[in-house]
């Protein structure tokens, strides 16, 4: 029996090590297409503190379920040419991960869905998550303003776009130096 459990957590171990890597492979893959000079992508970690946690809900007007955010420095040489946050909402009843690059000035670059545990059905099309390219640092980010909903996926949309505005509100009001 014992036997058994350790080489399930030893299985288990090596699922998550690999499931890691492809994260990062793509992390790479999504951020070499808008910032085709980075050299290095830093990831780093974050937990919020109570009042921080306040500021960003709000100024996200959106609930935080977790005080802990992972988030990347993408590097040239050395200088910070951008960032990215990631973060993970529950859609209907599983989670949708969702990277969200930033520029150093604010404007949020993409907006990359990493992880869907939804159906596909529910998952929302490239033409739809172009929404969130270019996005100016004062664009509201909300459904039915400057992000059009989805029909018969509208869960999917606010959880993405309710992210992008948690993102954004990390990165000014955490990340940002």
């Amino acid at each position: 029996m014992m036997k058994k459990m350790i080489v399930a957590l030893v299985v288990f171990a090596l699922g998550v090590q690999t499931l890691e890597a492809k994260a990062n492979v793509k992390v790479e893959q999504a951020v070499k297409g808008s910032f085709p000079n980075v050299d290095s992508i830093e990831p780093k970690q974050l937990t919020l503190t109570e009042t921080k946690l306040e500021t960003v809900q709000k100024a996200a007007k959106a609930k935080l379920g977790t005080k802990v955010y992972r988030y990347y420095l993408f590097k040239h040489t050395d200088k910070t040419v951008g960032y990215g946050v990631l973060i993970a909402r529950k859609v209907r009843t599983k989670k949708a991960t969702v990277l969200y690059a930033f520029t150093p000035e604010g404007t949020l670059k993409f907006a990359e869905i990493m992880v869907f545990g939804e159906p596909p059905e529910y998952t929302p099309n490239d033409s739809w998550m172009g929404q969130f390219r270019q996005k100016s640092v004062t664009a509201p980010l909300k459904m039915g303003s400057d992000v059009s909903a989805i029909s018969g996926a509208t869960l999917s949309a606010r959880s993405i776009t309710d992210g992008a505005r948690v993102a954004r509100a990390i990165f000014q009001y955490v990340i940002k130096p």
